[in-house]
C-alpha cells in the first residue's frame, strides 16, 4: 500500500497481508499496511521532541501506555488508555509471534462502539517512519495479531492505496482523542501506478488496518472510540 496523501506520489505505503493463524479477530473485553508519511517525515526526519527509538525489549512487545503517548505526541486516546481500555483482561493470542514483522512492537487497544460495547485486541505497532514505511509488506500471516496500528506524532490527512497488496483490507482512521474519523474497504491492486487512492474524511492520529470485514466485528464505525496503550496477554514468542 502506498500513502499518497492526495499529493504527488512521493508518499509510500506498502502492505502485503495473507491471513493465517486465523485473523486473530478481537474478543469482547479482551491487519495492515506500510506508509511513508507526508511533510517532513517524507525525508526521514521526525517531529521535534519525538522519541527516536525505544529500548529493544519495549519495541519487541512491551510498549506501555507511556511509550505510546510519547510516540503520539501525548494524544489523549493514548494518555488515558489505562482507564479508557475498559478490558477485564489483557487481549491477544498467547501463541502470537513478535517476529512476524521485524522490529515492531505491540500494544493492546480497545474499541467502544456507539452502544457502549467494548472489544479488545492485540495489534502490532508501526510508530517510527521506518516501521510505517515497511508496515506489513510481504507478510504471509498475522502471527496471532489482529492487525497493525499506525501511529503519527502529529495529525495528518494522508491517504492510502493498495499497490502490490493482494489481500482485501479495511482501514479505520481515528483522531487524537480516539474519536472515529472514517473508514474504507480497500480492494487488492497489482503493482501498478493506477491503483485507486483511499482518503480519510479528515485529519487523524491513528490508522488501524485489519482484514476486510473485521471493522464490523470490532464495532468500528460512527460513534465508536479507540483507546490505545496497554499490555497484551502473556508474552509474544
Amino acid at each position: 500500500m502506498r500513502d499518497r496523501g492526495g499529493r504527488a506520489p512521493a508518499l509510500v505505503v506498502v502492505a502485503v497481508l495473507v491471513l493465517a493463524l486465523a485473523s486473530a479477530a478481537c474478543s469482547d473485553d479482551g491487519g495492515a499496511a506500510a506508509e511513508r508519511p507526508s511533510g517532513t517525515e517524507a525525508t526521514g526526519s521526525t517531529v521535534p521532541g519525538a522519541p527516536s527509538s525505544l529500548p529493544d525489549a519495549r519495541r519487541r512487545g512491551r510498549l506501555t501506555a507511556e511509550d505510546m503517548a510519547a510516540w503520539s505526541g501525548g494524544a489523549p486516546a493514548v494518555t488515558d488508555a489505562p482507564a479508557g481500555l475498559g478490558l477485564a483482561r489483557p487481549p491477544g493470542a498467547i501463541g502470537r509471534t513478535s517476529q512476524v514483522v521485524p522490529k515492531v512492537g505491540e500494544t493492546a487497544i480497545s474499541i467502544t462502539d456507539k452502544a457502549g460495547k467494548v472489544v479488545g485486541c492485540c495489534v502490532m505497532t508501526a510508530v517510527t517512519v521506518a516501521q510505517r514505511e515497511r508496515g506489513l509488506m510481504q507478510l504471509k500471516d498475522f502471527g496471532g495479531y489482529s492487525g497493525m496500528l499506525f501511529v503519527w506524532q502529529a495529525d495528518t490527512d494522508s491517504g492510502f492505496w493498495m499497490r502490490n497488496t493482494p489481500t482485501p483490507l479495511s482501514i479505520a482512521w481515528f483522531a487524537a482523542d480516539g474519536s472515529f474519523v472514517s473508514s474504507a474497504d480497500m480492494a487488492p491492486c497489482a503493482d501498478v501506478e493506477t491503483c485507486p487512492n483511499y482518503n480519510p474524511a479528515g485529519s487523524y492520529r491513528f490508522a488501524l488496518e485489519v482484514p476486510a470485514g473485521d471493522l464490523t466485528k470490532l464495532g468500528i464505525g460512527p460513534g465508536s472510540t479507540l483507546a490505545v496503550g496497554g499490555r497484551c496477554a502473556g508474552r509474544p514468542g
